[in-house]
C-alpha cells in the first residue's frame, strides 16, 4: 500500500487570504490565532514566505521610527470587535510611538488652532505638521507651541495628558486663553492675546489654518497689527520658498521665507505669518510630544466692541451639503423615509443621500454624496443603509467620524466607519428617535421646576 501521508505542511488559501486582507472581518481573528498577538506583525504570504504588515503597531519604518495603524484600530470595530477594545488597542499604539521631549528651546513657532467645539480638525492637524517640519528642519532647538483660544476637550482615558491630541498631533507646548471673553468670536480680545505671546515669545513664524472660521481673520488681524505682509492662501511651504494660490487658484505665488530682493529690485520681507490651506503637509503620525502647558500670559484689558451673540439658528437643510458639519445619510436600506426625515430633524442634522436613494426617487440630485456628488467634510457623519461603494466612500474620505447602521457587518462602509451598528435600521432610528425625545422632555421638565 502506498503512504499518501507527508510532513509538509498545507496551506488553507482562504486562511491566507483573509490574513493578507486586513479589512477583512476575520483578519483579526486569523492572526491572533495564528501569530498569538493581535498586533500581526508577521504573516505569511502566498509563496509561503514570512512578510512583515507595515500597518502593524510597532512596525519600524525606514526613517527608523515605530509606525502606527492609519486606522487607529477603527477598521475592525464594527467587526465583531467591541469598542473597548479597539480603544485598548489605539491606546497601545499611541503609547509605543516615541516620547519627544524639549527641555529649554531657544525658537518657538506659534500654531493658532480653529480648535472647533474643543477639538482638532483634520485642517489644524495638517497645519501642526507643517509646523513640525518648519522645527525639525531649524538650526536652533526650536518648539512648536499652539495658541487654542477656549476649552480643549479632555481625553476619556483617566490619568491621561489633558492635551492628549495636541501631544499627538506635534504639539511641544500648549498655551489656552480660556476666559470667557476669548471664545467664540471675539477679535479685539483674541487679538491682544496674540501680541501678548509676540512680546514675550518673539515667534519665528505664526501659523494659522486658512479658513473661513477664524484662521483667515486673526491671520490678517495680527499682520496689520504687526505691520507685515502675511502669506495667504499658501499650500506649499518647501526648500524655504512658501507657495500661495492667487487670481482665483489659478496663480501660484512664491515668496522666499528668508529676506530677498524680488526680480524687480524691490525688497520683499519674509513672511512670518502664513496662512494655510488644508493637505499643505502630512499630519504627525510616527511619534508623540509633550504638550506642556504654558502658564498664562498677562493680557492688557481691551474695550471691546464686537459681542458675539452666539450661533443662530438655521434649518439644517438650508446648509449646503459641502459645508455641513453634521450629514445624517440615506440609502438603498432605508425603507420608512418619513422616519428619516424626522430622525434628521430631531438631530439637527443636514440630510445626504447615496447615488441609488437619488437615482430612485427618494431624494434630489443636490442631496447626493460622493465622488458622482458632493465631496463632504463633516465632523460627523452618520450612513444609514449605505453598503459603501467606491464613489461614495471617496465622498466622505474628509469626514473626521463616520457611523455606520447596516445589517450586513462586512460591507465596506462598516469597515470604513469609526463606530458601526449593525440591524435593521428602522428599528435602531425608532430607537434613536425614542431616545432623543425622551431626552429632550427631561430638559424641559427641569427648566419648568427650575422657574
Amino acid at each position: 500500500m502506498t503512504d499518501y501521508s507527508s510532513e509538509l505542511e498545507r496551506k488553507d488559501p482562504r486562511k491566507a487570504w483573509i490574513l493578507r486582507n486586513r479589512l477583512h472581518p476575520l483578519h483579526q481573528q486569523m492572526v491572533a490565532e495564528t501569530q498569538g498577538s493581535v498586533q500581526g506583525a508577521e504573516v505569511r504570504g502566498p509563496s509561503g514566505l514570512l512578510r512583515k504588515n507595515p500597518h502593524a503597531v510597532g512596525f519600524i519604518g525606514p526613517n527608523g521610527i515605530k509606525r502606527i495603524d492609519r486606522q487607529g484600530g477603527s477598521g475592525v470595530s464594527g467587526a465583531g470587535v467591541s469598542g473597548d477594545g479597539a480603544s485598548a488597542r489605539r491606546t497601545q499604539v499611541e503609547e509605543s510611538l516615541p516620547l519627544i521631549t524639549l527641555d529649554a528651546p531657544s525658537a518657538y513657532i506659534l500654531v493658532v488652532v480653529d480648535m472647533n467645539n474643543g477639538e482638532l480638525s483634520a485642517h489644524d492637524k495638517d497645519v501642526l505638521g507643517q509646523a513640525r517640519q518648519l522645527a525639525d528642519q531649524a538650526v536652533e532647538e526650536t518648539a512648536v507651541v499652539t495658541l487654542v483660544f477656549g476649552e480643549v476637550k479632555t481625553p476619556l482615558e483617566p490619568g491621561s495628558n489633558p492635551n492628549h491630541a495636541l501631544a499627538l498631533a506635534g504639539a511641544d507646548r500648549v498655551l489656552v486663553f480660556a476666559d470667557e471673553s476669548y471664545c467664540g468670536f471675539a477679535p479685539e480680545t483674541q487679538l491682544e492675546a496674540m501680541l501678548a505671546v509676540e512680546r514675550d515669545y518673539q515667534p519665528q513664524f505664526w501659523l494659522f489654518p486658512d479658513t473661513h472660521l477664524n484662521g483667515n481673520d486673526r491671520a490678517l488681524r495680527l499682520a496689520a497689527r504687526l505691520g507685515e505682509r502675511p502669506a495667504m492662501h499658501a499650500w506649499q511651504v518647501k526648500n524655504n520658498t512658501v507657495v500661495s494660490r492667487g487670481g482665483s487658484d489659478l496663480t501660484d505665488i512664491s515668496r522666499s521665507l528668508s529676506d530677498d530682493t524680488t526680480t524687480d529690485a524691490t525688497p520683499d520681507t519674509a513672511p512670518r505669518i502664513l496662512s494655510l490651506a488644508s493637505e499643505c503637509a502630512l499630519p504627525v503620525d510616527e511619534a508623540r510630544y509633550e504638550a506642556q502647558l504654558l502658564p498664562t500670559l498677562a493680557v492688557p484689558e481691551v474695550l471691546t466692541r464686537i459681542q458675539d451673540a452666539g450661533p443662530v439658528a438655521v434649518d439644517p437643510n438650508q446648509i449646503a451639503l459641502g459645508e455641513a458639519e453634521f450629514i445624517l445619510s440615506a440609502g438603498n436600506g432605508i425603507h420608512d423615509w418619513d422616519q428619516f426625515h424626522e430622525a434628521a430633524r430631531i438631530l439637527g442634522a443636514t440630510e445626504g443621500a447615496s447615488r441609488v436613494a437619488v437615482d430612485d426617487g427618494f431624494m434630489p440630485r443636490m442631496r447626493q454624496v460622493g465622488a458622482t456628488g458632493t465631496w463632504v467634510t463633516a465632523r460627523v457623519y452618520i450612513a444609514v443603509g449605505i453598503s459603501g461603494a467606491v464613489q461614495h466612500l471617496q465622498g466622505i474620505g474628509s469626514c473626521d467620524k463616520v457611523i455606520a447602521i447596516n445589517t450586513d457587518a462586512g460591507c465596506d462602509m462598516v469597515k470604513r466607519a469609526d463606530l458601526s451598528v449593525i440591524g435593521d435600521s428602522q428599528e435602531i432610528l425608532a430607537a434613536l428617535i425614542e431616545r432623543l425625545q425622551q431626552a429632550s422632555d427631561e430638559q424641559t421638565g427641569g427648566a419648568s421646576d427650575a422657574a
